[in-house]
This record gives C-alpha cells, structure tokens and sequence, in this order.
C-alpha cells in the first residue's frame, strides 16, 4: 500500500466516512491518515458531524402519520 497524500485523502474524506471507496483506496486513505495530523484532524471533525446528525436524525414521525403515509404508499403501488 501506498501513502495517498493529502489531496486524495481530503477529496475523498466523505466518501471514506461513509465507506463510498474502494478497499485499496479505504486502505491507502486509512494509512495516509495513520501518519498526517492535519487530515487525521479533518477526519475527526467528519466523524463528530457524522455522529451528530446520526442521533439528530432518530426522530421518529406520530404514529398516525406514519400509518396514514404508509397507507397512501400502498395505495399507489396498486
């Protein structure tokens, strides 16, 4: 494996979140980050926002307008 550098890792820091590379680019990505403050710094900020939105987005709708919504989508797919 080889150190991606910088640019990649930074270009493609969302999609490595999120898993959206390829397994060599996922390993050169983690390496390069093993060895550089600056994007491993980058990184840690994704991963706190990540997180943040992730438990922000839990809410879950009232029942009776999930029901009525589900209602609706099973109308439309007769």
């Amino acid at each position: 494996m080889t150190d991606c550098g910088c640019d990649k890792a930074k270009a493609e820091l969302e999609e490595y979140l999120h898993r959206e590379v390829s397994d060599a680019d996922f390993a050169d990505i983690t390496e390069h980050l093993a060895t550089c403050e600056d994007c491993s710094a980058e990184h840690l900020i994704g991963l706190t926002l990540s997180e943040k939105v992730r438990k922000a987005c839990q809410e879950k709708a009232p029942d009776d307008l999930r029901a009525a919504v589900l209602g609706r989508l099973q109308e439309l797919k007769l």
